[in-house]
């Protein structure tokens, strides 16, 4: 909570609890009172991982926080599920922009080899667990534990780095031995096949 109003036309900053607003101002939980002309409230910003959105696989739940974030995009073990999440260092779209290219990319590949599904596995037991988003702003703090986590290297790790992101999701290879690809249907015979 903050106040910038004093007759001397200084600005102050107050840090508190409110305890209750009474008919002059803010009665604060330290006991001081805040006189006050005008009161504006801010409820804070209350970060949501993935929208709230709940994901299903095989009739079972998958539980966010024991997920691991793939190239800062899938899940581990969510197939056919990508989304975005910008830069908290640069300008949010670059990352969004890679992304959606790589998704590209992705599918692409997939109808090229008759694949029907991706899914991200980590098979690698050194991978550790880290927050999603390394930020210590407080609205981050609040929620990072309903969020997935990131892994401790690539391609699980969240790098925050436009540069080597470019060389890993514009170039990089997309059979790097995390992602499985797979086919719910079989492929259909060519003519030449048939023929033969």
């Amino acid at each position: 909570m903050r106040t910038c109003s004093t007759p001397s036309g200084k600005a102050s900053v107050v840090t508190d609890h409110i305890e209750a607003f009474t008919g002059k101002g803010i009665q604060l939980k330290s006991g001081q009172t805040l006189e006050a002309d005008i009161i504006v409230t801010a409820t804070g910003l209350n970060l949501l991982a993935l929208g709230g959105a709940q994901f299903v696989v095989d009739g079972h739940e998958v539980e966010l926080p024991k997920s691991l974030g793939y190239k800062g995009m899938m899940l581990s073990d969510v197939p056919n599920a990508a989304f975005a999440v910008g830069y908290t260092n640069a300008s949010w779209t670059l990352k969004c922009d890679l992304t959606c290219e790589y998704v590209c990319r992705l599918l692409n590949y997939m109808d090229k080899h008759g694949y029907t599904q991706c899914t991200p596995h980590n098979s690698d037991p050194s991978i550790q667990p880290e927050p999603f988003i390394d930020f210590s702003s407080s609205y981050v703090q609040r929620a990072i534990d309903q969020f997935p986590k990131q892994g401790s290297r690539k391609p699980w790790k969240l790098y925050q780095n436009y540069a080597l992101d470019i060389l890993t999701l514009k170039f990089g290879k997309l059979e790097d031995g995390a992602m499985t690809f797979s086919r719910s249907r079989p492929v259909a015979a060519t003519a030449g096949e048939l023929a033969g």
